[in-house]
């Protein structure tokens, strides 16, 4: 006789109060010991909303009202304290800032533990293997303030471990780690997945990563009821096209495979990672030459390449940056930003990428004057932007932060996008239109009544470059833009800053997505220990040595063609927009 679910929904449907609807809405399903379950959906379905549900958190911390049962290990969640159901299930939420609450590493390490009256030697040894399975031992004595965004993306994870529940619920853990850090979550998943008496329910967009520890797919639609549940090769490989439809993330390889099969490559199975990619092209005779190589702007548009390469006379800077080295934590705290010199010029599309800890998020935060930088430094268009005050930054340069909730200060989603406007100075007979175009835009007119911090991940992110926008500032800065979002708001948002780009608003991003960068950027710079090691077009850095030198990976569709043997022409192929257009013929 099986054993029973670790995990049983029947007909859950949850309601935030505020919201017109339910999403999720009439989920069921069970979860056993040795499953590993992604949860897939469009944004807004209710992915997270459900994951909240699986330790008690709604109905008991979340205002929202919960219908159907939830039960964990056969405790029904409305009737156990979520102490009590915490022993059961470990969660790692989207915002890693919203578990922190001691003044060091190991104190946060050991405080769920601790919780569970342990004996102390216990607490102790389940809290350096948690540290140590996620590379942050050696930062024990830390107050985990003083991490980047990925360092405290993988305290989350640390935390769950040591609690050592059962079922283990990750929503989005590698959204803010790069490739080497993805690795070492993977890896520890991996091992707990092996085991076979974890289960694992994951919230996940990066799913190149994630793919091959994965047994079963579960997929929402965006009414938030379940549309798939099955094995993972059976969903991804042969609902793909129904997926990428409703818009929601597939494995780079899978979209690859798509393409090529449309242009008339025999590729069968779908792909789902780099090394079956690579397998699948070297198993075709004859593939369609690639595209050749033209840097675009998302809306297909040619983008600027190095103005050197191209003989044409130099665009005017936009950003200019001259040994800028930032503190954390006042003059007495570690150097974060160290002597960088940086040149971007009017119109270009710049990503800066680099390991967590490099220092990307504190440069542009420097460069947008979100923190000071010392003076004359950091100059845009003329200003220096830790001595101008907020509405002349405003009007020249808008920055969206990596945690959108850090931007907002309104208690509505309308009234977050009329301040914007009332701050700019427009009329106030004509802030309702242009708050409904925006909220039109941005996807977010049933939300205009709904409180910011109770939006989902992807809607808070859009809310957020929304905001950043209504100035119409000639400088965009985003620190990971595409965090949160599914595949088809990803798309839509890299698709406005590519027209705007193409208008002539000059972006930066910083991402790990070294993939979203390959296709979107026209220039990258390359972060290490607080240092610029090298900027050039994109095609150029991610070929070359210098994504393996920071320690980085290359993106996956690089990674399955740089080593093809039969097909030396696609050795250089990065971007998605080098594969084959539909109906061109084999060579």
């Amino acid at each position: 006789m099986p054993a029973a679910p670790l995990l049983e929904l029947d007909a859950v449907r949850i309601r935030h109060e505020g919201a017109s609807r339910a999403t999720p809405d009439g989920v069921s399903l069970d979860v056993r010991a040795g499953e590993v379950v992604l949860l897939l959906g469009p944004s807004g379905c209710g992915k997270s909303t459900l994951t909240l549900a699986l330790d008690g958190l709604v109905p008991h911390a979340v205002a929202a009202e919960l219908a159907g049962t939830v039960r964990v290990a056969g405790l029904d969640t409305r009737e156990h304290p979520v102490a009590e159901l915490s022993e059961h299930v470990a969660m790692v939420f989207q915002d890693p800032d919203a578990q922190v609450v001691t003044g060091t590493v190991l104190d946060e390490v050991a405080f769920g533990p601790e919780n569970l009256l342990l004996p102390v030697e216990w607490v102790l040894e389940r809290a350096e293997r948690a540290l140590k399975l996620v590379g942050l031992w050696d930062r024990r004595g830390d107050n985990p303030d003083v991490l980047s965004g990925g360092g405290r993306q993988r305290l989350a994870i640390a935390c769950a471990l040591a609690l050592a529940s059962p079922v283990l619920v990750l929503d989005e853990p590698t959204a803010n780690l790069d490739p080497a850090g993805i690795d070492e979550v993977y890896a520890v998943l991996r091992e707990l997945a092996s085991e076979r008496d974890h289960a694992i329910v994951l919230v996940e967009h990066n799913l190149d990563a994630a793919v091959d520890i994965v047994d079963r797919v579960v997929v929402l639609d965006a009414a938030g009821r379940v549309l798939a549940d099955g094995p993972v090769g059976e969903v991804l490989r042969r609902r793909a096209a129904e997926l990428a439809e409703l818009g929601v993330w597939l494995p780079v390889s899978t979209l690859a495979g798509m393409r090529l099969r449309a242009a008339g490559a025999p590729i069968d199975p779908l792909p789902l990672t780099p090394s079956e990619l690579a397998a699948a092209l070297e198993a075709v005779d004859a593939l369609p030459a690639p595209v050749p190589e033209v840097v675009e702007r998302v809306d297909g548009t040619p983008a600027s390449k190095s103005p050197a390469s191209e003989g044409a006379a130099p665009r005017p800077a936009a950003i200019t940056v001259r040994d800028c080295s930032v503190r954390r934590g006042g003059r007495r705290g570690p150097v974060v930003v160290d002597g960088v010199d940086l040149d971007v010029a009017s119109g270009d599309f710049l990503a800066i990428v680099g390991t967590n800890g490099a220092g990307k998020t504190t440069l542009v935060q420097a460069i947008a004057g979100v923190i000071p930088a010392p003076r004359g430094t950091v100059d845009v268009l003329g200003m220096d932007p830790s001595r101008a005050s907020a509405r002349d930054r405003a009007r020249r340069i808008g920055f969206v932060f990596q945690n959108p909730e850090h931007q907002f200060i309104a208690h509505t989603v309308a009234d977050e996008l009329d301040l914007g406007f009332r701050l700019q100075g427009v009329p106030d007979d004509e802030r309702p239109a242009e708050i409904e175009r925006m909220l039109r835009r941005f996807g977010l007119e049933q939300l205009r009544g709904q409180h910011p911090f109770l939006l989902s991940g992807g809607q808070k992110r859009r809310l957020s470059v929304g905001t950043a926008l209504v100035a119409g500032a000639p400088v965009l800065v985003l620190d990971e833009p595409t965090f949160g979002q599914d595949r088809a708001r990803a798309s839509e948002l890299l698709g406005i800053l590519g027209r705007l780009n193409a208008e002539g608003t000059t972006v930066i991003i910083v991402s790990h997505d070294l993939q979203l960068v390959a296709d979107h950027a026209n220039r990258v710079a390359v972060m290490q220990g607080g240092r610029i090691i090298g900027a050039g077009p994109t095609g150029e850095v991610l070929e070359g040595p210098l994504i393996e030198a920071a320690g980085l990976r290359h993106p996956p569709l690089a990674r399955a063609t740089r080593s093809l043997v039969r097909h030396p022409e696609w050795q250089h192929v990065t971007r998605m927009s080098q594969l084959p257009r539909p109906g061109r013929a084999a060579a």
